[in-house]
């Protein structure tokens, strides 16, 4: 069997999207005839943790940890936090505060912390995996970011060692909603931009999620692109005693920051809820995840608090059924983004796969709509189209009391994470064929 390092931050028990896309490669990839070994920090400073995805952690797999550093630490002293800042932390805190501590953060993480704040894992880890490599061989290598310094590992690493090199782009480097908020000089963008341009152009293949991220780096000068989107796990979506919730709720999974607000969505269902007293009765909004506050100062200016269900941070196991039980998803993609029309959020695969009807707010010409289109599983208006906005809902309220409000999915069968890694090992085996 060959054997394939994978280069990641992001490894359970850390929750989120960031680590599911490749806890669950590695979960599939014997399968292809490729063991995976994993190298991640043994100290990380996750800001959410999951235990329930260690389940997804292959029996026997190797996982080589070393310490890493995080200047984020000396930032939770002086903030009086306790959890290390996400970029949305940062990004909502330059919109929101005008505290100097919080400005002069986000200007560090931006111009001093490049390409981000694990840069200073890069040199030990290249030393570390310089010397294993020597004693136990491999056949490719991968690197998955962000964080991008990931990437600046395997870079070195395969400039000695000449392993053919895989570079993953979970979301792209500077075309990205949250690097024009960190206050860039245009000394350290160019410093940036240098090294995403000798990532995409030095790696044997690079891997995108999504068809705008895969057309741009083609033009940026990157030649070998695959496509191959996130996905969903049959095995997670197995729901036993589903009870549907009785009202109709609009359920909405994730974080929630200021830049992804629905604020037009929460003006719909207040004007529906002031004129229809039945539409008031039976609404409910459900937010499960991290909500930023600007974002429950609009729910509660809308008269919407009463209707409000904010379940926090479940986990990833928990939420298949909050999925199934809804009566509709909501997601929202950040119009403000430069990349709005190629962003393909990861919880999509499984909003399709619930079978649920999903509500979505975004670009209409964008990656999302032709998923949606092709697979027949929602609706998507603009962010700011209040009548069409009110239209989707009114559509799906209206099927909500016929009983008639359910998803008739096609084609998702290829979002898999089974066939998605099947997908990967072709491209790790046409660079070492």
């Amino acid at each position: 069997m060959k054997k394939v390092l994978i280069i990641t931050y992001y490894w359970p028990p850390s929750g989120g999207a960031g680590v599911q896309r490749w806890v669950k490669f590695a979960k599939y990839l014997r399968e292809f005839g490729w063991e995976p070994i994993i190298y991640t920090p043994l100290n990380p400073g996750f800001s959410i943790t999951d235990q329930t995805l260690l389940r997804d952690v292959p029996e026997g797999i190797t996982v080589l940890k070393t310490p890493i550093w995080e200047p984020y630490e000396a930032y939770q002293r002086l903030m009086g936090k306790k959890t290390a800042p996400s970029i949305t932390d940062h990004a909502a805190a330059k919109k929101s505060t005008t505290s100097l501590l919080h400005k002069l953060s986000v200007w560090v993480r931006g111009n001093l912390f490049i390409p981000d704040a694990r840069k200073f894992w890069i040199k030990p880890s290249v030393k570390f995996l310089k010397k294993y490599l020597a004693e136990n061989p491999v056949d490719a290598i991968v690197s998955t970011g962000p964080p991008h310094s990931m990437h600046l590992i395997a870079l070195q690493l395969t400039r000695m060692q000449k392993i053919p090199w895989v570079a993953d782009f979970r979301d792209p480097w500077t075309d990205i909603d949250y690097y024009k908020e960190m206050n860039i000089s245009g000394f350290a963008d160019r410093i940036h931009k240098k090294l995403e341009l000798n990532t995409i152009t030095s790696c044997d293949a690079l891997v995108v999620v999504g068809r705008e991220m895969k057309a741009n780096y083609e033009a940026l000068g990157a030649t070998n692109v695959k496509l191959i989107t996130n996905g969903f796990d049959p095995h997670d979506m197995d729901v036993v005693d589903l009870v549907m919730d009785s009202k109709f709720s609009i359920s909405h999974i994730g974080t929630l920051p200021p830049s992804f607000n629905m604020v037009h969505l929460w003006q719909v269902l207040a004007e529906l809820a002031m004129t229809d007293p039945e539409f008031k009765r039976n609404l409910e909004i459900k937010l499960v995840g991290k909500v930023q506050g600007a974002v429950l100062n609009d729910i509660k200016s809308y008269g919407l608090l009463d209707h409000l269900n904010a379940m926090g941070y479940v986990s990833h196991d928990a939420v298949p059924r909050i999925m199934k039980q809804s009566a509709v998803l909501a997601l929202i993609i950040n119009r403000d983004s430069p990349n709005s029309t190629g962003i393909l959020t990861g919880k999509i695969f499984e909003y399709m796969a619930s079978g649920r009807p999903i509500l979505a707010l975004g670009p209409v010409q964008g990656d999302l709509a032709k998923i949606l289109n092709e697979t027949g599983t929602g609706t998507i208006a603009e962010t700011n189209d209040h009548d069409e906005i009110k239209a989707n809902i009114l559509n799906l309220y209206q099927k909500y009391c016929d009983k008639k409000l359910n998803s008739s999915p096609s084609a998702v069968t290829k979002y898999t994470r089974q066939n998605l890694t099947k997908e990967l090992a072709n491209v790790l085996n046409q660079l070492v064929d």
